[in-house]
């Protein structure tokens, strides 16, 4: 039986998944959220080669906050040459991710299956 893991904050929750750390992003992402989730993500950004799937599928609201998140992530996870997959299907955050350009340097996939199977090549690099 598969259990989900304990959130560590009400707007996080990590677990492992086929060699990916993956980050769900849950409820709204905001300022105070951001502050929660940032010493989490820096802590699983923080080794070399490192494998991480960011999901929000969970969120109901991101906004400037939750992008710097990404950004931030973005940046730490290719310093340490890792890679890094994006999952989105909420309709204001693709369009977010679309008009502040994050969709190109991190293409959103619609599931979490898509983002593990993304070949490693691709993910997350200019």
């Amino acid at each position: 039986m598969h259990q989900d893991p304990a959130p560590l904050t009400p707007h996080l929750r990590i677990h492992q998944d086929r060699g990916h750390t993956v980050l769900e992003f849950r409820g709204e992402i905001d300022i105070a959220a951001a502050t929660e989730i940032a010493p989490y993500l820096d802590r699983v950004t923080d080794r070399p080669g490192v494998r991480i799937v960011i999901d929000l599928g969970h969120i109901e609201f991101f906004d400037c906050s939750g992008l710097r998140l990404l950004y931030r992530a973005r940046s730490r996870v290719l310093e340490r040459d890792g890679r890094l997959h994006l999952v989105c299907t909420h309709p204001l955050t693709l369009r977010v991710l679309k008009v502040t350009g994050m969709a190109r340097l991190l293409p959103p996939r619609p599931t979490l299956d898509e983002a593990l199977e993304q070949p490693e090549a691709t993910s997350g690099t200019l």
